[in-house]
């Protein structure tokens, strides 16, 4: 079925089994710069699920570089235990690569014993808000030294290859930059002057490694922010990086700085694809393509298209490890979803916390959480076939448990059902999509259009339950809110009803936000009208952009808290923010809502109060827990668990872990 996809390819004179690239992504499994269990478990599990290159990483070289969130190879001490991880990935079946990083100016200066980070220039960084210290010739030297030493204790410790990152705003990349380079000695300036650091270690790195071992580099197809590199100057770089020795580039998107979204939903799936085309049509060596390549449809498109020759596979080996096998053996209906959320990977890095993942409640505890086949198999009834329900059923029924599941709508899903429908949130039906695979492969009942009560339980006599009867819309104290004029976010969402010009919404948390981005968006362009006006050149680029930024609809959010956004993770905030402010949605925020009678919103500001007319009034001030049944089950005498928005309103990742923990514990 992907015969592209799942055919070897050769980098130097490495074969790998297929086109399939784990790339580095940040874990944070330890902070003292050592490998532990945690990584032990976590890449194994990603090689036996079929990747041809489990990439190690990033892997700091030195201290100042990475800090203490990295694992670090900067030590003889380190080489047996990545030797013990390189082992564990090739007897997995795949290729152990491993990501050599280094910062440069993005190091936060509390990460690496308050030290000032270096760079090629003293430059105020905006990602860290600090400036760092020009790097002297000397340093220059011992950081390349660290790179090739890097390297040198990889091959001895048994990996098959490196990679050397030179992206996402890191210190090669502010060398290559002309944005944060203003050296004026050998290492910057011309274009031959910025490459030549990078340039550097790949030849040492080629000459000390000998001609044989795989070197990659993972670099910027488009830096994505103005004054840096783009499409344009990237080929003449990759040039440069054959011809000095690297057998393999892996293209990925901009800097982290840069306020184009590059993994966000926002990104339409193989958005960046382009880049790795772009790259490619330039070098002679394999290619590899990164960013929102979520099914193997579109990544053998990909390789077939001759865009790339292998693509990274990160987010989505880590909602389903097993993704690889799954696609090779046609059960690609089997895997388990990446919805592009970053609520459990890019926001925990940033947040200097393990990473998970919201869609699979094993990631980063695949030596803890493992379903086993019960001896003793129970009738287990779910109550309520939201994202918790569904997950604590999929995960009971594969222990062997004969399960059964009401639910009181039409259709299976909960609050997904109207979590996918703010524009660029459909992601979030795939969830609903893998889960009722879940149910035809286990061959779950369900019963639909059922709301369970106390005297069905005592006659269907089950020997646990698991209450997940989820939320509803809460109503805060505001005169009028319950009134039938005000329609619940909720049900804008579900129902998509008609609406008047001027909007007003009450709540500017998540769901009150992405609630204004849907309403906004009404009277504006779809893409694919988009694509025809500028095909045919009918519009300028300026009234296109006002055609898709300028809807029919007047919204107002009105947010008590100083900011809005609350709920929303840091690293899609901004996007979301983004948006709201592109398409006119007016924020008021530090507003306490008084009334709402009549279309009529009265709010105090600053001890001061307004009044404003509007055609419609949409409550999205939060939600409260449901618990009919909940409450009652302890009169039955059978064992229960309570997940989810139940015991209290929460995200979607508390839901499907609950659920999952609940059935592992029956």
């Amino acid at each position: 079925m992907f015969k592209n996809l799942f055919s070897p390819v050769v980098i130097n004179k490495t074969e790998i089994k297929n086109r399939i690239v784990y790339p580095s992504l940040g874990l944070l499994y330890s902070y003292d710069r050592k490998l532990n269990e945690k990584y032990f478990n976590f890449y194994a599990e990603r090689a036996k699920g079929g990747a041809g290159i489990v990439t190690v990483g990033p892997v700091g070289i030195d201290e100042v570089g990475s800090g203490f969130l990295a694992v670090a190879i900067d030590s003889d001490e380190a080489i047996p235990s990545f030797k013990y991880l390189a082992d564990l990935i090739k007897r997995s079946g795949a290729k152990a690569w491993i990501q050599l990083f280094h910062a440069g100016g993005y190091s936060h200066s509390i990460l690496i014993g308050k030290k000032q980070a270096i760079a090629p220039s003293a430059i105020y960084n905006p990602y860290t808000k600090e400036t760092p210290r020009e790097m002297t010739i000397d340093e220059i030297k011992e950081v390349q030294e660290a790179f090739i030493n890097g390297a040198e204790r990889a091959k001895e410790a048994g990996f098959d290859g490196v990679e050397i990152i030179g992206s996402a705003g890191y210190l090669i990349t502010q060398f290559l930059s002309p944005l944060r380079n203003r050296r004026s000695d050998h290492y910057g300036g011309s274009f031959e002057n910025r490459v030549r650091f990078v340039r550097e270690i790949i030849e040492m790195m080629r000459t000390r490694l000998g001609v044989d071992f795989p070197i990659i580099i993972r670099m910027a197809g488009n830096d994505l922010v103005p004054g840096s590199n783009t499409d344009f100057e990237t080929p003449e770089f990759a040039k440069v990086y054959e011809k000095a020795g690297v057998d393999a580039l892996n293209i990925t998107g901009g800097w982290h700085e840069s306020r184009v979204p590059q993994l966000s939903m926002e990104l339409p799936r193989g958005g960046f694809a382009y880049l790795a085309g772009n790259i490619k049509r330039s070098v002679s060596i394999p290619v590899i393509c990164s960013n929102r390549i979520t099914d193997p449809f579109l990544a053998e498109q990909i390789i077939k298209d001759d865009f790339a020759d292998m693509v990274c596979l990160g987010r989505v080996l880590l909602a389903d490890p097993y993704w690889p096998q799954k696609a090779l053996e046609g059960r690609v209906k089997e895997i388990r979803p990446c919805v592009s959320c970053s609520q459990g990977c890019t926001d925990q890095v940033f947040a200097g916390k393990p990473v998970f993942c919201i869609a699979n409640p094993r990631t980063g505890f695949e030596g803890e959480r493992n379903i086993r086949v019960s001896n003793s198999p129970k009738k287990v009834m779910i109550i309520g076939a939201g994202p918790g329900g569904l997950e604590a059923a999929a995960t009971a029924a594969e222990a062997g448990h004969d399960v059964e599941i009401y639910e009181k709508s039409g259709m299976i899903g909960g609050q997904l059902k109207i979590a996918c429908k703010p524009p660029h949130k459909s992601e979030l039906y795939e969830l609903i999509r893998y889960y009722n695979e879940m149910l035809n492969k286990y061959n779950i009942r369900v019963n639909l259009n059922t709301e369970a009560d106390i005297s069905m339980i005592k006659n269907k006599k089950p020997d646990f339950i698991i209450a997940a009867e989820g939320a509803e819309i809460a109503l805060p104290p505001v005169d009028g809110i319950d009134g039938k004029s005000v329609i619940s976010a909720w049900d804008i969402l579900k129902y998509d009803p008609p609406l008047g010009k001027k909007i007003a919404i009450i709540g500017g948390g998540a769901v009150g936000l992405e609630t204004a981005e849907f309403i906004a968006m009404k009277g504006t362009i779809s893409p694919e009208v988009l694509y025809f006006l500028f095909k045919y050149e009918v519009e300028t680029a300026e009234r296109l952009r006002e055609l898709i930024t300028s809807g029919s609809k007047e919204v107002t959010v009105f947010e008590m808290l100083p900011k809005a956004g609350k709920g929303v993770g840091k690293s899609s905030r901004w996007v979301l923010l983004g948006n709201i402010d592109r398409l006119k949605v007016k924020v008021e925020t530090g507003v306490e809502v008084k009334s709402v009678r009549d279309g009529i919103v009265k709010f105090v500001r600053d001890g001061k109060e307004d009044i404003r007319e509007f055609d419609n009034v949409i409550n999205a001030a939060g939600a409260r827990s449901v618990r009919k049944i909940a409450d009652k089950l302890e009169e039955t005498g059978i064992p229960y668990k309570i997940i989810g928005d139940s015991v209290r309103p929460a995200q979607i990742n508390d839901a499907i872990h609950e659920g999952f923990l609940s059935a592992l514990n029956i």
